[in-house]
């Protein structure tokens, strides 16, 4: 699941929001535990975003 991955090192995400008719327990279970794995990327860019959001 590419987008959980990104939401986290793009964009630093802190809430993650999944579609219970569109996956079955397991996969939301790997995507909670992909989303808890992954951190953020750092990325000048993307810290960039980010600090444009936050002011």
């Amino acid at each position: 699941m590419e987008i959980v991955e990104l939401s986290r090192t793009h964009n630093n995400a802190n809430i993650l929001s999944l579609g219970a008719r569109f996956l079955t327990k397991k996969e939301a279970m790997e995507a909670v535990n992909m989303w808890l794995k992954t951190g953020f990327s750092g990325e000048e860019r993307h810290a960039r975003r980010i600090k444009k959001i936050d002011h």
